[in-house]
């Protein structure tokens, strides 16, 4: 029931410097980034509503390490075993009237999304290594990290103009063109301009964030996976930002972001039980989450546990991207004394929850979930941390 390691930027640049030896003859890759995943403590399938969420950059993060070539193409390695295919991808880079479209291996599409929509130019060609300590499909945007983490590898062999939004937008329009997951900007976000000791409230609709303190060392932020992998490439994701958008139509909003319960329930007639439920819960979210934030900003990790609790069970009943995986933790970790909220988090199906609690409570819930929860979870005991940055070699 050991916490799971997390390993250090260190230990992950220092294991792809020696891949990248081994793969390009002997060569020492001169440069190293890293970009980290993300846990959103509260407001979830709000982004794309332009809605508010609090996430914070996680301490898993996902390394690049590489070297300008000669020449137009791009040859890159992942050393994550979870991929399901070729680990090495070779391509020329994209021209006016040849543009990098997605396919096999899949992981790839997340790279080429991020070159075809990078900001600046002329890209030399490049090898590169990729590793990463964020899981895949946990719910903690591995793809978000590496795709900043490709972008930030980018930005040093070809300088962009440094708009940090604009960064996260790009890497999100990548996500949308090449993986074909029509996410919001939070993940991205925070990825890019994550700060430690802080979660961020971002504003979905404005891309302003204000930093909200985070560093009570009473207090510790558990992730649980499930080891249930989910997939947002399938019908789901997609399906609930089309009921979201076919609300606020029929509520005669640009966004469920202006939208009242009062307005929603006014409108009922007009709209389908499944429409409503899904309305409902985005409605509710968007004022969870301010409301999270002015309690988290007065140290009132009581109100804010119960509003993670709340979100929750609104995914759960309303939104419906919970399972029973993810019931299961979350049952299980508020019942200890100590733990003052816990929740899904991420777009669901799977993935991970995350709870807030005492630090004094941390081995007493782990050994609680463990005994409760009829499959092997996986414990991070994680610390707001910084966004992308460029690391020495």
């Amino acid at each position: 029931m050991a916490n799971h390691p997390i390993p250090t930027v260190e230990q992950l640049v220092a294991k792809a410097r020696g891949v990248y030896s081994e793969t390009f003859g002997g060569k020492c890759p001169n440069i190293a980034v890293c970009a980290p995943g993300r846990v959103n403590l509260i407001g979830e399938h709000t982004d794309y509503n332009q809605g508010f969420v609090l996430p914070m950059a996680l301490p898993l993060v996902t390394v690049v390490v590489g070297s300008q070539t000669s020449g137009k193409s791009v040859s890159m390695l992942t050393l994550s075993e979870a991929v399901e295919e070729s680990q090495r991808v070779d391509f020329d880079l994209p021209t006016s009237t040849s543009p990098l479209l997605p396919g096999k291996p899949c992981w790839a599409n997340y790279v080429k999304g991020v070159i075809q929509h990078y900001r600046g130019h002329p890209l030399p060609g490049f090898q590169a290594v990729i590793i990463s300590s964020v899981p895949l499909g946990g719910g903690l945007s591995s793809s978000a990290s590496l795709e900043v983490a490709v972008y930030t590898f980018l930005q040093q062999l070809c300088p962009d103009d440094g708009d940090k939004v604009a960064k996260a937008m790009a890497c999100q329009k990548a996500e949308h063109t090449h993986a074909g997951v029509p996410c919001g900007i939070m993940d991205q976000y925070v990825s890019v301009l994550g700060r430690a000791a802080h979660a961020l409230l971002i504003d979905c609709r404005s891309l302003e964030a204000t930093p909200v303190t985070l560093a009570d060392p009473s207090l510790v932020i558990l992730i649980t996976n499930s080891n249930v992998r989910h997939s947002l490439t399938g019908s789901e994701y997609p399906t609930r930002r089309r009921q979201c958008e076919e609300a606020a139509a029929v509520l005669g909003k640009s966004s469920l972001r202006d939208a009242t319960l009062e307005d929603l329930q006014a409108a009922r007639g007009g709209m389908d039980g499944v429409t409503y439920r899904r309305a409902r819960h985005v409605i509710e979210e968007i004022e969870r989450t301010a409301q999270a934030a002015v309690a988290l900003r007065q140290e009132d990790y009581t109100e804010f546990g119960k509003l993670m609790v709340e979100s929750h069970n609104s995914l759960r009943d309303q939104y419906e991207v919970s399972c029973k995986e993810l019931d299961d933790l979350v049952s299980a970790a508020v019942e200890v004394k100590g733990v003052y909220g816990s929740r899904m988090t991420g777009g669901g199906f799977g993935g991970c929850t995350v709870t807030l609690l005492q630090a004094d409570a941390v081995e007493l819930a782990k050994q609680r979930i463990t005994e409760k929860y009829n499959g092997s979870p996986t414990f991070y005991i994680t610390t707001p941390s910084e966004g992308a940055q460029v690391l020495s070699l």
